[in-house]
């Protein structure tokens, strides 16, 4: 046997979790083309992402059951 000490459980889960979403950053910065900036500008980048995408979805959450409701009313689906 080795001398190495294998980890089972959590912190096993954890190492492998990390390492994924490790991953998919990776293929993100590679897909989007953001290796090439630098990590202000990365991070002004993702910022400004984050915030739009925040924003899209909080105004989904508030307008759009009124939509709903209103294209239901027109095709009189619901009275």
């Amino acid at each position: 046997m080795s001398g190495k000490i294998r980890t089972y459980g959590p912190a096993m889960a954890l190492g492998s979790a990390w390492g994924r979403v490790s991953w998919l950053y990776y293929q993100y910065l590679l897909v989007t083309a953001l290796y090439m900036l630098e990590p202000w500008e990365r991070t002004v980048f993702n910022s400004m992402l984050v915030s739009i995408v925040g924003m899209a979805l909080y105004t989904g959450y508030v307008f759009m059951p009124q939509h709903i409701m209103a294209i239901l009313h027109y095709f009189e689906i619901v009275q």
